[in-house]
């Protein structure tokens, strides 16, 4: 460990540190905002339960103290099994700051009764105030979009027993990660499905694979009983015709990162496919889709946007899927104005490649915390 981060970053940080600002976006005297200030990247513990999971994609840090979880510890999900098979991960860990200490928190089957195709979280979990842990899944047998089951959303208790099953036509492919409004006796969920996309294997007439824009945004509002599962009060579909595509590598592309504006109301989002994030307006009360949206920012620092996180400034922390920075975008303005190197590891090409998914604010919202998925871990940037 060199001052908080690991030799390998620490030596690679220092070789891309120039690359961060490119020509064009905000000079040094200008305030950039919260990465400026971010300097140490500490890992915290390891993603890789007993059964051997792998590839770590959701963090939800808990809002509140509720059977085995404690106020501000950092849950992760596991999106592969122990066969690196993409769509096969059934676990959650649960890492304590305080003690350091991390437990298994759910293991779930491989097949569920009324969750189409399996097992297999992803980006798309949650924390209810209530203790209720709300997690997506988008299962596949073989690890590719070949053999991909619409999945569901699972419902489990704060000790991570399993509790409910949330599935019909509007949930196929739990994707992003979740924005969530949280009264305690309700909730509203904001989460993409990528839809249906053929295997890896089906391309398009320049050979690569083919782009189905069917990929939504929904909006599920939750009545939550008195000590019961929540219930499901009403489902609206508030964008549609975002692209998804199959990848060989990633599983499937699709729209990844929401976000609810410090308004209230307008939803963020990450188009990956498009290389964007778009915003939809009136989104906690609209009765219809906005289809794709208001494009709010697209390409410059951005390189296959994913998970994203809200800054206490207001602005959008975006995690890139095809190097390892993460950019730091005013929504107000569109502008984009910093990238910082959080996964700088040169066995990937471009360095950092493929490794980051998760991502979420600390509780005192100073730094964030994500995954580090080549060496599926969870690291604190401060």
């Amino acid at each position: 460990m060199v001052d908080g981060v690991t030799a390998k970053t620490a030596a690679a940080l220092l070789l891309l540190a120039a690359a961060s600002l490119p020509a064009g976006l905000a000079r040094a005297d200008e305030a950039k905002g919260l990465l400026e200030a971010v300097h140490r990247h500490v890992t915290l513990t390891s993603t890789v339960p007993d059964n051997g999971d792998l590839n770590p994609y959701a963090i939800v840090v808990a809002p509140a103290s509720v059977g085995a979880i404690q106020k501000d510890d950092v849950l992760i999900d596991n999106f592969n099994n122990i066969s690196n098979l993409q769509g096969a991960g059934t676990t959650i860990v649960d890492f304590n700051p305080a003690s350091k200490k991390t437990a298994l928190f759910a293991k779930l089957p491989r097949q569920l009764a009324g969750c189409p195709g399996g097992v297999g979280l992803t980006t798309a979990m949650t924390m209810l105030k209530s203790g209720w842990v709300i997690v997506g899944s988008t299962p596949s047998l073989d690890g590719t979009t070949k053999t991909r089951g619409a999945g569901c959303l699972i419902v489990l208790d704060a000790n991570g027993k399993l509790s409910g099953i949330i599935a019909g036509p509007n949930i196929n492919g739990p994707w992003g990660n979740m924005a969530v409004i949280d009264t305690g006796a309700t909730a509203t969920l904001f989460i993409s499905m990528a839809g249906t996309v053929p295997g890896p294997g089906v391309t398009d007439a320049a050979g690569g694979s083919v782009v189905v824009d069917k990929a939504t945004v929904l909006r599920l509002e939750l009545s939550i009983p008195d000590g019961k599962p929540p219930v499901v009060t009403r489902e609206t579909v508030i964008a549609d015709g975002l692209g998804a595509q199959a990848d060989k590598d990633a599983f499937m592309i699709g729209p990844t990162g929401l976000v609810l504006a410090g308004d209230g109301t307008t939803l963020y989002v990450s188009d990956a496919v498009g290389n964007r994030v778009i915003a939809i307006a009136d989104a906690v009360a609209r009765t219809a889709s906005a289809g794709t949206g208001h494009e709010i920012t697209k390409d410059g620092l951005l390189k296959r946007p994913l998970a994203m996180a809200m800054a206490p400034n207001g602005h959008l922390l975006v995690c890139n899927a095809l190097n390892g920075q993460l950019v730091e975008i005013d929504p107000a303005t569109g502008k984009q104005l910093y990238a910082q190197w959080i996964d700088a590891d040169q066995a990937q090409s471009p360095p950092g490649n493929g490794d980051l998914f998760g991502i979420a604010m600390t509780p005192d919202g100073k730094g964030f915390y994500y995954v580090d998925d080549d060496m599926n871990t969870v690291v604190e940037a401060r």
